[in-house]
């Protein structure tokens, strides 16, 4: 299956940079992966929100179709990882939309934001008062750590997730934050209760429910397993700012010396072949340079596997250089390294250095300089979004997840399945790509 012009198209379009300023605090990359080892195991984090946990409403407003409540809370995580939110993140924001008159249950759907889904006006419109007129069904729309926001829906907003860090901060914050307000919730006697989300909202969701210790439907849309794939070889990788990451990895050692060593995620998707790949590579990669290479190879356009299984990356027991700690590398399988390594190499194509024959010691230091930043991406990444280093949810059959099968931004090849993970949840695909699914399907992600 091939992947989306449309997606491609609009990638190209938008000039948003991500991670502008890096990998993020060495101290903080620490914190949060010793935190993820708490969180990623449902046991262990089950004290962490209590079930009398605060939730304050601030405003309620009757319109013709339904009752609009404003509210907040401190977000739990300033109190397990204090300081690590920026200090307007640390009052978490939502938006309750309820019908005017309830049928014969209370059921909610807590609705977690997109990339660039500022305030709650596009989930509104688009999900909740549809959902309260099909369905009779409430929803509970929760504002996004590093979304910052005027004192109305009129005034500025903007996201920013200027490091790596950044991204796992707010995954941690709505996992707990989603426990919180489903606490909350139970309190006041709604039910059934359930979660959603588009996007990098549905894999937030898929991680807030593997911390619930009960049943819950859960419906995530355009999401996988990994967040890894997303940003070394979907369209959004183009969008990294992989010249400061490479220059912050290659002057500070404690990414590889000490980082690398809290890594924990060992899925076949990251590590099968590896060794085979270490013990048989060269030190550079001279080999490749009798490769035919087809012209149109590199375009994003190409096919990909499905739902294919090949590792992207592999785990090596030396560092750069052999220094201490682990250095995550390629895998031989070259068409992913190929992807891959095409997305950051927008002023050097990757393409003429593999094919050099007399490849200058510069070049061959700068290829390695960005494999290994790549691997480390791909390591830092499955560590703290890969579905698999969380617990399985309680009840996997409630679980319907929707999926775009020319999907460009979440590329599944490479990756484990979300149905190898969860045993028993349902994967629907959708014709197109992510583009033309949020724009023209929002209609099917809604559910009775």
């Amino acid at each position: 299956m091939g992947v989306s012009r449309l997606d491609v198209l609009y990638r190209r379009l938008l000039l948003t940079k991500l991670f502008i300023h890096g990998w993020g605090k060495p101290d903080d990359l620490k914190r949060i992966f010793e935190f993820r080892k708490i969180i990623g195991n449902r046991e262990k984090c089950k004290d962490l929100v209590p079930k009398d946990y605060p939730v304050f409403i601030d405003k309620a407003e009757e319109q013709t179709d339904c009752k609009i409540l404003n509210g907040h809370f401190i977000s739990p995580l300033e109190y397990n990882l204090p300081g690590v939110l920026p200090p307007e993140s640390v009052k978490a924001r939502f938006q309750f939309i309820v019908p005017k008159k309830w049928k014969k249950y209370r059921p909610v759907c807590i609705h977690l934001a997109g990339t660039g889904d500022h305030f709650f006006w596009r989930r509104r419109t688009l999900m909740a008062k549809p959902m309260i007129k099909e369905t009779g069904m409430a929803s509970l729309l929760l504002e996004n750590p590093y979304y910052i926001l005027g004192k109305n829906e009129n005034s500025v907003a903007r996201s920013s997730l200027r490091n790596v860090s950044d991204l796992f901060v707010m995954g941690g914050a709505l996992i707990l934050e989603s426990a919180a307000l489903l606490h909350w919730l139970e309190r006041e006697g709604y039910w059934p209760l359930g979660m959603t989300g588009i996007s990098m909202g549905g894999h937030m969701a898929s991680l807030a429910v593997t911390n619930w210790p009960k049943p819950i439907p859960l419906v995530p849309c355009l999401s996988w397993s990994t967040a890894s794939s997303v940003f070394t070889t979907g369209v959004l990788s183009r969008a990294v700012n992989w010249r400061e990451l490479e220059k912050q990895y290659a002057m500070h050692t404690v990414y590889e010396e000490e980082i690398t060593r809290l890594l924990e995620y060992c899925g076949t998707d990251s590590f099968r072949m590896g060794q085979d790949f270490v013990k048989n590579s060269p030190d550079s990669f001279d080999t490749l340079s009798s490769v035919d290479i087809p012209a149109g190879f590199l375009s994003l356009d190409g096919p990909q596997h499905e739902n294919g299984d090949v590792p992207s990356s592999a785990l090596s027991s030396q560092g750069r250089g052999g220094a201490a700690g682990r250095t995550l590398l390629m895998s031989g399988h070259r068409g992913h390294l190929d992807q891959m390594l095409s997305a950051v190499s927008s002023s050097h194509p990757h393409i003429d250095m593999l094919s050099a024959k007399n490849m200058s010691q510069q070049a061959r230091q700068r290829l390695s300089l960005q494999r290994e930043s790549l691997g480390f991406m791909k390591g830092v990444m499955d560590e703290c979004t890969h579905i698999a280093n969380f617990s399985v949810p309680v009840d996997p059959s409630l679980i319907i997840v929707v999926q775009a099968k020319e999907d460009a931004y979440v590329p599944r090849a490479g990756v484990r399945s979300l149905q190898e993970i969860w045993p028993g949840c349902e994967v629907r695909y959708l014709n197109g790509g992510h583009v033309s699914a949020y724009l023209f399907k929002q209609g099917l992600f809604r559910w009775d």
